[in-house]
């Protein structure tokens, strides 16, 4: 058993750390800062008529926590009975296990050598593919697997049902970075719902620099009467959005942006390095009706 709390991804470096693991023979990652901890579960306590790709339940450190399985998940096979390598895992504000064959190491590489997943498979689970010593690894997007599986962790429709409209808010020019088009779509429809219907959308953060210095060099002082705020989340291939968000606040004229760090990742542990780039607010998915709040109080809607 190991504790990797201590392992978190540096504040607007560029760099992340990733964990490899092996299920099936084939290698995937996860980012290091998801993980909280690595052991193996012995006792996994089935439960009645799951998800298959729920293996049951198990008790660590006195919490109850779901245990999936990522070879059903992977390959739509049960993984055998008995003792199981498993990733203890917090995003979304809630804990989960995920087994897995084998665990490799720990890698530190650059945002920019993850590559977007092209159109045949971007709307898997796959986040991006990394070329890692001559290998590919698969960075997988852990929050759709578990939002697949129980879709009342994420930002349901329920939660959309209960906004309100502002027509003011049409006004508001804001730009969003993330790269998962579930959580793009879910976006949009939030925000129009609310009533944020001038919206400009990028599946990575240096797409959304390069729009936002476009704009800079276009209208220089004025560039923020053509945007208003900036919504990103952290994990995306290519620029993460702490960088993306130290880059701005590190500009005399686009530090004036707001930015809102919008994140699974976003936990006690982690808050001060978004804050240390210099972001304007954070918060964790799925609490959308709280991203309109930060939303209105940042570009001024009463």
């Amino acid at each position: 058993m190991e504790d990797y709390k201590g392992i978190l991804l540096e504040s607007g470096t560029g760099e992340v750390e990733i964990l490899e693991f092996i299920v099936q023979g084939k290698r995937y990652a996860i980012n290091v800062v998801k993980v909280k901890e690595i052991l193996r579960i012995e006792d996994v306590n089935k439960i009645p008529n799951p998800n298959p790709a729920i293996a049951g339940i198990a008790l660590v450190r006195g919490e109850v926590i779901s245990v999936i399985d990522m070879k059903y998940v992977l390959e739509k096979e049960q993984m055998p009975e008995g003792g199981r390598m498993t990733l203890l895992c917090e995003f979304n504000k809630i804990k989960v296990a995920f087994s897995v064959d084998e665990v490799v190491g720990i890698h530190r590489i650059k945002w920019e050598q993850l590559q977007k997943p092209d159109s045949i498979i971007e709307n898997t689970i796959v986040i991006g593919n990394i070329n890692y010593n001559n290998r590919i690894l698969l960075l997988l997007d852990f929050e759709k697997i578990v939002m697949d599986i129980s879709p009342e962790t994420g930002i349901s429709q329920a939660r959309i049902d209960k906004l309100d409209s502002k027509p003011e808010r049409a006004l508001k020019k804001i730009v969003l970075s993330d790269d998962s088009p579930l959580i793009r779509k879910l976006l949009k429809d939030v925000l129009t719902k609310a009533g944020y219907t001038n919206m400009t959308f990028f599946n990575d953060g240096k797409a959304a620099l390069e729009y936002v210095q476009e704009l800079k060099e276009k209208f220089e002082e004025n560039m923020f009467s053509a945007i208003d705020l900036l919504v990103t989340d952290i994990e995306m291939p290519v620029m993460d959005g702490h960088t993306l968000t130290r880059t701005i606040k590190e500009d005399k004229v686009m530090r004036r942006l707001p930015v809102i760090i919008f994140s699974s990742l976003i936990t006690g542990d982690l808050l001060h390095k978004g804050y240390s780039v210099g972001a304007d607010a954070q918060m964790s998915k799925p609490e959308i009706g709280h991203l309109i709040e930060l939303i209105d109080s940042l570009v001024g809607i009463e």
